[in-house]
């Protein structure tokens, strides 16, 4: 008989808590799972799955603006943002309850309440006013998205969550922020019809992307409509009888129905009693972990946005499953955050793999740039100036591709695909002796040979 109530009890029903759950549950192991909100955690219920759904919806005007050259007349197009809510909220609601099914028919018990640590074996289910024990307790309680609190007038925006429960399009809104949601949230926005303004304190948005990628996102968005403003801030916000008016830095005022706020995200650490645990936690308040994601408590590990290391849901998917395998399935785990592929659901996409040309120089030397820029064949009859980017780094010395990044349609499918290549340790040699396939844009990566003089 075990000397406690669980073997593993897990703090957050997302992505990466639930995977552990269900994989530890797999290896005899009795669990438990508690989650505040619903089960499924931000990426399936206010994240990247919604936000998805919505980037679907805003790209069809501009397939609404191609169709002629393709021979069809579909008159005047009308919106309606009310039913796409709806739409999106059944669809939520159903892997909500797919979450729930799959921590049920894999024998995990689920409590619907925030849980907080009282020490290393015990937590306390506020919902419930109970106490349970664990022999290994997982935090795994994600992110939540940050705000400015002394900029006045805080009170007035909106964060991403609330973007996905808008009761109507705004006419005029403003993002503020630079990285994935900010850029993400500015396409929606404007490829529904909403007058759109990204607005970012740095030179140029996506920082950390390769420099090219960031210069060619703005240049193709600007073309579609989104009015992107750099090196700017806001000092304040104000609500007037037309909405909102926010004041930059320059003094410049802007004026919109909402402004939204994508300014980064911080570690939902608050309130789970880390203190009563000993837990340490860095100056950004995320939690400290070793490879094997185990904190410098015994028997207590955190996975996914809360420990801020990679902050992408297959990561905290695949952190949850290798604490698994190291903790109950006898397979020691450490996760590997190198090469990790990804994807902006921008407008245009982006879908990257490896280094930026910058990190590569700084780390190898001498590299060899391949390049390209074309215009994609849907446009050709679908008309407008659209253009795609592909860009190859390859290190000169051993001819590996330490990068390759791509700017249009698909772009983060071809990603996925050229994770493996990049993770296998593909050479150039090896891109250019792959037959292509024809005609397609990805064909392009085995095709370029002239390297990039610029």
């Amino acid at each position: 008989m075990s000397d406690y109530d669980y073997d593993l009890f897990v703090i957050g029903g997302g992505s990466g808590g639930v995977r552990a759950a269900r994989i530890a549950a797999g290896y005899g192991a009795k669990v438990a799972v508690a989650e505040e909100y619903r089960m499924g955690g931000t990426c399936v219920i206010r994240g990247c799955v919604p936000k998805k759904l919505l980037v679907y919806a805003s790209k069809f005007t501009g397939d609404f603006k191609q169709a002629p050259g393709f021979g069809w007349n579909i008159g005047e197009p009308r919106f309606d943002w009310k039913q796409l809510i709806a739409n999106k909220d059944a669809e939520i609601d159903r892997l909500n309850g797919v979450y729930i099914s799959l921590l049920e028919g894999s024998g995990v018990d689920m409590f619907h309440s925030r849980a907080e640590l009282r020490d290393a074996h015990s937590v306390h289910i506020p919902a419930e006013d109970r106490h349970v024990t664990a022999k290994y307790i997982l935090i795994a309680t994600g992110g939540r998205p940050f705000v400015d609190e002394s900029l006045p007038g805080v009170e007035h925006v909106i964060t991403s969550n609330e973007a996905l429960h808008l009761d109507d399009l705004p006419r005029r809104v403003v993002v503020a922020g630079g990285g994935y949601i900010a850029v993400e949230f500015a396409g929606i926005f404007n490829g529904l019809g909403a007058e759109t303004t990204l607005l970012y304190r740095g030179e140029q948005i996506l920082r950390g992307f390769d420099d090219d990628v960031r210069d060619h996102v703005a240049t193709e968005a600007g073309k579609k409509g989104l009015n992107v403003i750099v090196g700017q801030i806001f000092t304040k916000i104000e609500k007037t009888a037309d909405g909102l008016e926010g004041t930059l830095t320059s003094g410049e005022v802007l004026k919109a129905d909402q402004i939204m706020f994508a300014i980064g995200r911080s570690p939902y650490t608050e309130g789970l009693g880390l203190n009563h645990a000993g837990i340490e936690t860095d100056g950004k308040g995320a939690i400290r972990v070793d490879s094997f994601s185990k904190t410098n408590v015994d028997h207590i590990y955190a996975v996914g946005d809360v420990t801020n290391r990679v902050n992408l849901t297959p990561v905290a998917i695949r952190e949850g499953h290798a604490f698994a395998d190291t903790v109950f399935g006898g397979k020691p785990t450490a996760v590997d955050h190198g090469l990790i592929p990804t994807a902006v659901f921008a407008q245009p996409e982006i879908g990257t793999v490896g280094m930026t040309e910058a990190e590569a120089r700084a780390a190898h030397g001498e590299v060899d740039i391949y390049k390209s820029t074309f215009r994609p064949m849907k446009a050709t009859l679908g008309g407008g100036d659209e253009k795609m980017l592909m860009k190859l780094i390859v290190d000169r010395k051993t001819d590996r591709v330490l990068g390759c990044h791509i700017v249009g349609p698909d772009a983060g499918e071809m990603a996925q695909l050229l994770g493996i290549s990049l993770k296998m340790g593909a050479t150039k040699a090896d891109f250019d002796a792959t037959m292509a396939v024809h005609p397609t844009a990805s064909e392009e990566l085995v095709t370029m040979r002239q390297k990039w003089m610029g």
